[in-house]
């Protein structure tokens, strides 16, 4: 019977060794993993806009608001662009090992590949911005419906209502697929 407890508390410090091993390794995964949506900076750090009653739709206030949530999205997303900067002159060493440089060129490439998408979105978020100071923002450009203050809270870059961007979703796969 010793004999037994004693291999349980091996086994569970092994398991406790391999659970801190992974846990380790995950938390240097995170370091240099991919932010989770497209933009790479989520842009929720915003109060919901409140509609009064009978107010207009994008009114000046409505668009000052979305023009705050634009400009901190950029914002979020240049300072993302100079840490890359810096984190790869940081970082930049030449390995010996084959290996540890096809690591290190393999994460310096999804990083330039995840800034490359965020300079993209930077380019339409900038478009956005013209969109609300010519008073055209918050308009479907197919149809000319309200894209509605819920969806551009969303997608604050959204150029089309949740209509006739699901026809053009739907368009989208039947002509590729």
């Amino acid at each position: 019977m010793p004999r037994a407890a004693k291999t349980t508390k091996t086994t569970k410090t092994t398991k406790t060794t391999k659970t801190a091993k992974v846990a380790t390794a995950t938390k240097a995964v995170k370091k240099v993993k991919a932010p989770k949506n497209a933009g790479g900076i989520e842009f929720n750090n915003f109060e919901p806009y409140k509609p009064k009653r009978g107010e207009k739709y994008m009114n000046e206030q409505q668009r000052a608001h979305f023009k705050t949530i634009l400009l901190n999205w950029k914002s979020d997303l240049m300072q993302e662009v100079d840490r890359t900067v810096n984190h790869m002159k940081d970082e930049a060493a030449n390995f010996p090992d084959p290996a540890d440089r096809a690591t290190q060129e393999e994460e310096f490439s999804l990083e330039l590949r995840t800034r490359d998408r965020e300079r993209k979105l930077i380019k339409k978020i900038d478009s956005t911005m013209e969109l609300i100071d010519m008073d055209d923002y918050g308009y479907c450009e197919a149809c000319g419906v309200d894209i509605g203050i819920k969806r551009l809270e969303a997608r604050p870059t959204a150029t089309q209502c949740i209509d006739c961007k699901t026809l053009a979703e739907i368009k989208e796969k039947q002509e590729m697929g």
